[in-house]
């Protein structure tokens, strides 16, 4: 959802043979945590991957089946939730919305830069996430998910209202 008057060159989609890539190695991890890709999980995998951008679950829905045909929502929103517990997806809190995990092969602490003019995002290695960790520990917590966002002007945002 571009809301900026500029051009924005953001295609972070995975496609063909990269798309294969990352799906496989999906189902590696799933089945070395004793778990299962099944297709609905990995079609909605498959969406977030070829987005390359956060993306709503009601929107997954309308484009999840062939031919236009919608999913059932429990059918989407169960396999987000197992993408998130099994680290292969992230939920945005601010954006109410998922994205693919960009960060390879091991579950972590999330962190995002997100553009407040055209919703650009980018997960990128958080901050000190050991510290966070331990901090948590010493308070008694036992984390399960941590996600940090921060806000601001992606480049192409930022140039555009340079020139403006």
């Amino acid at each position: 959802m571009n809301t900026c008057e500029h051009d924005h060159a953001s295609d972070r989609g995975l496609s063909g043979g990269a798309l294969s890539t990352a799906l496989l190695a999906a189902q590696t991890r799933c089945a070395a945590a004793g778990e299962r890709l099944t297709p609905p999980r990995q079609r909605v995998l498959e969406l977030l991957l070829q987005t390359g951008q956060p993306a709503k679950a009601y929107d997954l829905i309308a484009i999840y089946g062939a031919n236009g045909v919608a999913a059932k929502p429990p059918t989407v929103y169960r396999a987000l939730d197992f993408l998130v517990r099994q680290g292969l997806a992230h939920r945005i809190e601010s954006l109410n919305a998922y994205m693919a995990c960009h960060m390879g092969d091991r579950t972590h602490l999330a962190a995002f830069l997100i553009c407040t003019c055209c919703n650009d995002t980018l997960e990128i290695e958080p901050f000190e996430p050991e510290r966070t960790k331990a901090a948590a520990h010493r308070a008694g917590y036992e984390l399960s998910d941590v996600v940090v966002e921060g806000r601001g002007l992606c480049a192409a945002c930022a140039r555009g209202r340079a020139a403006g």
